[in-house]
This record gives C-alpha cells, sequence and structure tokens, in this order.
C-alpha cells in the first residue's frame, strides 16, 4: 500500500470529515462521494480531494473504499442499491465499513462482496468529531487478520489506536458493546445531574464528590462543561445516534438471548430524548430529564 493506492470515501459528516482530512495529510489519492449530509468539503478539494457526484464514478479504480455513513439500511443502500457502489469496484478491492453497524449485517455485506472478489472489514470508530480531526480515532476492526495487517498503514493515518476483535462482524459487535457502555454511563450521569440540581444540590460541589469518585473517567469529563455551564461542544453525538445505537445493541443481544434489561431502559431514555428534541445532542439530555 502505497500514497498511490487510490482511496475513496462514502461519507464525511462529523467523524468523515476528520478521516478524509488526515488521508490527504498522509498523501493519499482521495476521492469523495459528494452528498447530502457532507460536512463543507471546499477544503478537502483544495488539499487535492476529487469529488464524484455519482456512486460509480467514486467506485471506478478504488483500490480501498471507506465507509462512514449513519447504519446498516445506509451501508447496504450505497453498495448494492440502484447503481451501488460494488457493482463498480474492481476486483481485489477493499471495503473498510467504518459506521456503526450489526455485525450481522456485516457478515451478509462480507458474503456480497466476496462474490465480486471484492474484500472486506469492519472497523467502527470510537471516540468524537475532535479525535477524528485530529487523526486519533479509536478503530475495533473484524476481518482477517492479514488483511488488517495490508490496511494498517492506511488506519493508521486516521487512528491512533486499532484493536483486532476476531472475524467479521467481531468488531461491529465489540462496537455496540463499547457504546452501551459509554452511552449508558452518560445517560446515568446525565439522569444524576437531573435529579441533583432538583433536589437543589449545587453543581459545583455534584462534580467535585463525582470527579473524585466513582463518576470519574472519559464520559464525565465530556459531560462536565453541559453540567458547569451548558456547554455541549465537548460532546457532539446526538439523541438520534445515542438511540439508533442503543437499539442496535438490544437487537443483537435479542438475537443471542442476552440479558439486556438495563440496555432496554437505556434505550428508551434516548427514544424518549431524541422525540422531545430531534436535533438534540447526548449532554441536553440533562436538561431535557431535568425538566420531565
Amino acid at each position: 500500500m502505497t500514497a498511490q493506492t487510490q482511496i475513496a470515501i462514502a461519507g464525511v459528516g462529523h467523524m468523515g470529515i476528520g478521516i478524509a482530512s488526515n488521508l490527504l495529510k498522509a498523501g493519499y489519492a482521495l476521492k469523495f462521494l459528494d452528498r447530502a449530509g457532507n460536512q463543507p468539503t471546499t477544503a478537502l478539494v483544495s488539499a487535492g480531494a476529487k469529488a464524484c457526484s455519482r456512486r460509480p464514478q467514486l467506485a471506478q479504480g478504488t483500490d480501498i473504499m471507506i465507509l462512514c455513513v449513519t447504519g446498516a439500511p445506509e451501508v447496504e443502500a450505497v453498495l448494492f442499491e440502484g447503481d451501488g457502489l460494488a457493482n463498480h469496484l474492481p476486483e481485489g478491492a477493499l471495503v473498510i465499513d467504518c459506521s456503526t453497524s450489526l455485525p450481522e449485517t456485516s457478515q451478509s455485506i462480507a458474503r456480497r462482496l466476496a462474490d465480486g472478489k471484492i474484500r472486506f472489514l469492519d472497523a467502527p470508530m470510537t471516540r468524537t468529531p475532535k479525535e477524528a480531526t485530529e487523526g486519533r480515532l479509536n478503530l475495533i476492526v473484524g476481518g482477517d487478520s492479514e488483511l488488517l495487517t495490508e490496511a494498517l498503514p492506511l488506519l493508521q493515518s486516521f487512528a491512533e489506536n486499532i484493536t483486532h476483535a476476531g472475524p467479521i462482524g467481531a468488531g461491529h459487535r465489540l462496537k455496540l458493546v463499547h457504546n452501551f457502555v459509554s452511552l449508558g454511563f452518560s445517560a446515568v450521569l446525565a439522569e444524576a445531574a437531573a435529579g441533583a440540581a432538583r433536589a437543589g444540590v449545587d453543581s459545583d460541589v455534584l462534580l467535585e464528590v463525582l470527579g473524585k469518585g466513582g463518576g470519574a473517567g472519559v464520559v464525565f469529563e465530556r459531560l462536565r462543561p453541559f453540567i458547569e455551564q451548558g456547554d455541549s461542544s465537548t460532546f457532539r453525538f446526538s439523541l438520534a445516534n445515542a438511540a439508533k445505537d442503543l437499539g442496535y445493541y438490544t437487537e443483537m443481544t435479542r438475537q443471542g438471548g442476552l440479558t439486556d434489561r438495563i440496555a432496554c431502559s437505556v434505550r428508551d431514555t434516548y427514544l424518549t430524548g431524541q422525540k422531545n428534541r430531534v436535533d438534540g445532542v447526548v449532554p441536553e439530555l440533562v436538561e431535557l430529564l431535568k425538566n420531565q
């Protein structure tokens, strides 16, 4: 894999824009799908990226296709529906799915792509748009270990920590577990902050006690600015995506016959938050719960 390797990306939203920028910084030739939902792409084009208005144009001649779309239906749609990417990728191409999807969807996609001699890794991300911009994402990868080794230099251009989770689907399975833990604690902390406020507890005292005790951690630091002063800029993860991810997790647990009583409660909390604030982000759950 060299800087002459032809890279394409479908989905340059809040996370994908950072991935694309770091690929260009690493010297890779890059194309991206010009579509609604992208972040502003003027800087990408100025740095040498090529905008493609149609999926065939994006796929043709591409060695590695990175997907960074919303979820499982969008992954399947961009690959297979209508003039899907899979119809135009050359044999031997590699698809790397950085979206948050379902393990079973990834396994099905891998089989369908293999029929056309196209290879596949599921490589969902953790962390935030800030780390995406800095090239410091975490990737949880499912697929063949030799294929991961081949793709590693590319992945290292936009990720700080890369973990091989196991075979196809294992990346998305572990990502859903991770997001249940992360979003579950976010919901617990949001409800605690809302309840403490309604009970007359000073927010500064609450944060001091939690920060020096069992509440300390990454999620606590992301939510702290909102609890202190209503600043949600450090945790720009939408309530809609939180509800979607928890829905994927509970779908996975149902299929596996696993315990998910807490997960269902957390999912319903985010669904209610999304209903009350369609464009809201996770920290705003504090205010939504406070006003219930």
